[in-house]
């Protein structure tokens, strides 16, 4: 996780929305990212969607099936339908989003019954530093 706050620093300094993420595969890191919205004027270029996409390219291939993703906060439904499409093993986050996340905050796609790959999820690790990082974007925003 804190490789995963290492990339939401990143994002944070190019003045986007500090979430960073960090694709694990055989206790190596094969795949990283953070928020590049606003650089690449693309509403897809989120952490994990980033991640993701560098980790299947490591790896030659479309399945992450025995990776571990970390993120510094819960996922929202595009990069969790994401990660249920690449079969990732497991996902790790730090901060819940009440509004957008879709790992049980206010849907549940990484586990949902009905699908066919269910993602076994650990939240709340580093949870204090994920949120706080998040909080105090938002609130220099707010100042400006």
């Amino acid at each position: 996780m804190a490789e995963a706050i290492k990339e939401a620093r990143m994002a944070a300094g190019e003045d986007e929305v500090p979430v960073g993420c960090v694709v694990v595969c055989e206790n190596k890191i094969i795949g990283r990212g953070h928020n590049q919205i606003e650089r690449l004027k693309d509403p897809t270029a989120h952490a994990e969607m980033l991640a993701l996409t560098s980790a299947c390219a490591y790896l030659g291939q479309k399945w992450l099936n025995s990776a571990s993703v970390y993120v510094t906060i819960e996922p929202c439904s595009m990069c969790a339908g994401a990660m249920v499409l690449a079969r990732v093993k497991n996902l790790i986050y730090g901060a819940d989003d009440p509004k957008t996340g879709a790992c049980g905050s206010v849907v549940n796609i990484a586990s949902h019954k009905k699908l066919n790959h269910h993602i076994q999820i650990k939240k709340g690790v580093l949870k204090g530093p994920c949120g706080f990082l998040l909080k105090e974007f938002f609130k220099k925003k707010r100042k400006q």
